[in-house]
């Protein structure tokens, strides 16, 4: 379990899934405070907030974590998650977690 994942599911809930990423990824408190508006759609373009945090936290390799993090939750925004008869907020902070740590290794 990434600390991403630790705080999202921390009850009682502190950060949305955004914020969660964010912080776990190594943002700067302004950034897991700007967060704080994303995630439920609320994202640039629909943008899963997850995703978007990843992106934020790793512009140079944008495209291979957007293609990474499609194969592995199924889809880019909040909208097309949702119509899948769910909303995996948390496999997405897992997800969006292990792609900031790949690319921080990387």
């Amino acid at each position: 379990m990434t600390e991403a994942h630790a705080l999202f599911t921390a009850v009682p809930k502190k950060h949305n899934c955004a914020q969660a990423v964010m912080q776990g990824g190594g943002g700067t408190p302004e950034q897991v405070a700007e967060m704080a508006a994303c995630g439920g759609g609320h994202a640039p373009g629909g943008l899963c907030g997850a995703l978007h945090a990843a992106l934020l936290l790793c512009p140079d390799q944008a495209e291979a974590i957007k293609a990474a993090f499609a194969r592995e939750v199924g889809a880019l925004t909040c909208h097309d998650i949702k119509t899948q008869a769910h909303t995996p907020c948390p496999l997405c902070v897992e997800a969006a977690a292990r792609l900031v740590e790949s690319a921080a290794r990387a």
